[in-house]
């Protein structure tokens, strides 16, 4: 064990009044667990901070959570009484601990004088980003670990933007942070003391209700009764999006929208599936049960905090055909386009958001539209960012933004992936093309017939603890100083390397491999979870050759990663 994470493992050890669960659950560790709990504090990466929950510096519990909360007061107290005025927006999901913790970072902030808005009950994560930008708050805490197995919490911070709290306000957070000497011994009112003193007040129904009207003006068709025709199955994964995706779409006229039973309510241990992601085929298991029972035409599934939305969709031979983050962002975009061509509202300065992550089919969409695309890095307070620049200059009008990993925007009331918007937009999608005799997948193969056969996967490597962090490093620096020279058979045209920032991006840790027919790897670690991610784009003239393609370049990467 090396000297500092001795230090923080002495420090909770020898700590008189800390929690008795935690004190007991630290005398268990031993070895490689322990060394993983105390080697460093928790991280903050691409969207806040994610941990196992457990006692450690490198844990979510309720000392991590006090620290990291004590750093944004620390900030929110070098600016203006106004800023302490405006106070702070905190809501969570149904994961375990989640209402304790919102609980402790709305203490935190009351010690400081500083007023809290907090929601009552579980919140999805659109919410709580409409919430700061109606309220008029100064910031925003979202206790959440997203689609993270049941064993993670975690905490995004929000701007008074509604946005992920910026890279320049995020650093002289983190440097609060830093500055923290104990995280155990932080002066904390309790919350019953925060709440008498008037600094933490419960929020009612009027926030919910606002949302809700601004996410009904969206719907580009209206309460139609080709709506009630389309049976579709949802399952919010015990998360938040049980209510509001069942509100919307009743809201629109979907008499055919079925929840699935068992994984209706908030359960924190996710007992009904492996892990709560709607990326994951076994996240499907129980609602394609009821989809098939039911001749279900589309499936939906949204993550925890609803944020990100999965979806299966049925063909004309009756099969459900798993879509991507790519293809369930393409059809978005089509229909979106298509009905305000229809329309007369689609701007002449339209412009859509991607990252640089995410399949080029959408940007070949766009352009036949006439519309401008950007792209940004992995993370979408960089599509926020985008928004807010639209806005000040008016260069562009924001129309839709979107990631490969299942999520999507349509408007600026919220400043992050909405699943909620996605699953309002997708159901109507499914309605329209019902009623002209269409599948989705039927509208997709014409999409792939006009703009080529695109391909693409995700693989993820996990590498746990001290050594795993090491390896992912080592693997990092061979790709950038070793790089592979052919692909899957073909040539490596050019090599963009992003640490010191380029095109235009500010640094990040990514790496792009341009092959010489234009398919193109993507690797980077995780902003929040111990993985390299490897994203793989390929196309073809034909859907064979596209697949053929993208199988070789799978195979030679991870045969060069796993050397």
């Amino acid at each position: 064990m090396d000297p500092l994470t001795q230090n923080h493992w002495k420090r909770w050890m020898d700590y008189s009044d800390l929690d008795s669960d935690l004190k007991q659950e630290l005398h268990s560790l031993h070895g490689e667990e322990l060394e993983s709990a105390f080697y460093r504090y928790l991280d903050f990466g691409t969207a806040g901070m994610r941990g196992l929950i457990g006692p450690g510096t490198n844990r979510m519990n309720r000392y991590t959570v006090r620290r990291t909360t004590e750093g944004l007061a620390r900030y929110l107290e070098s600016g203006t009484n106004r800023e302490r005025e405006r106070g702070v927006v905190i809501a969570f999901d149904s994961r375990l601990k989640s209402p304790q913790f919102a609980e402790e970072a709305a203490a935190v902030l009351a010690t400081h004088g500083i007023r809290v808005h907090l929601f009552p009950s579980l919140r999805p994560t659109p919410f709580l980003s409409f919430a700061v930008r109606h309220l008029e708050a100064a910031a925003g805490i979202m206790i959440t670990a997203s689609h993270n197995p049941a064993a993670y919490n975690g905490y995004k911070m929000y701007g008074e933007d509604g946005a992920q709290m910026p890279s320049h306000k995020m650093e002289a957070i983190l440097r609060n942070i830093e500055a923290i000497q104990d995280e155990l011994t932080i002066p904390v009112l309790s919350p019953e003391e925060g709440r008498a003193q008037g600094w933490i007040e419960t929020l009612g129904e009027t926030v919910d209700q606002a949302y809700m009207e601004h996410l009904l003006r969206l719907s580009l068709r209206g309460k139609r009764e080709a709506n009630q025709a389309l049976q579709v199955v949802f399952t919010p994964l015990h998360g938040t999006g049980n209510l509001p995706v069942r509100h919307v779409l009743e809201k629109l006229g979907y008499t055919g929208l079925y929840i699935v039973p068992e994984q209706e309510h908030p359960d924190p241990a996710f007992s009904t599936v492996a892990t709560p992601n709607p990326e994951e085929p076994a996240a499907f298991a129980r609602a394609l049960e009821y989809a098939r029972k039911r001749e279900a035409d589309l499936v939906l599934a949204t993550d925890p905090d609803a944020d990100r939305l999965g979806i299966r969709v049925k063909s004309r031979s009756g099969d459900y055909l798993p879509f991507n983050g790519n293809q369930i962002g393409a059809l978005l975009l089509y229909y979106l386009l298509t009905e305000r061509k229809q329309q007369g509202t689609l701007p002449s300065n339209g412009v859509i958001v991607q990252s640089l992550v995410t399949s080029d089919l959408g940007r070949s969409i766009a352009h036949s539209f006439g519309v401008a695309v950007d792209e940004v890095l992995t993370g979408f307070k960089y599509i926020a960012e985008k928004i807010a620049e639209y806005e000040s200059d008016r260069r562009y009008q924001f129309l839709f933004g979107y990631e490969e990993s299942g999520g999507y925007l349509l408007d600026g009331f919220v400043r992050d992936k909405d699943a909620i918007q996605a699953a309002m937009l997708i159901c109507e999608a499914a309605a329209h093309y019902k009623e002209r005799g269409l599948t989705l997948d039927e509208v997709l193969h014409r999409l792939y017939e006009e703009h080529g056969w695109y391909r693409e996967t995700l693989a993820s490597f996990t590498f746990s603890g001290k050594a795993g962090q090491e390896r992912m490093t080592a693997i990092m620096d061979r790709l950038r100083h070793r790089p592979p020279k052919r692909i899957g058979g073909l040539a490596v045209r050019k090599q963009k390397d992003y640490i010191q920032g380029l095109d235009g991006f500010p640094p990040t840790q990514m790496l792009k491999y341009i092959l010489e027919d234009g398919s193109w790897i993507a690797v980077r670690p995780s902003g929040t979870e111990p993985k390299i991610k490897l994203y793989l784009n390929t196309v073809g003239p034909s859907e064979t050759t596209a697949q053929n393609k993208l199988n070789r370049i799978q195979k030679d990467m991870h045969d060069w990663l796993e050397a």
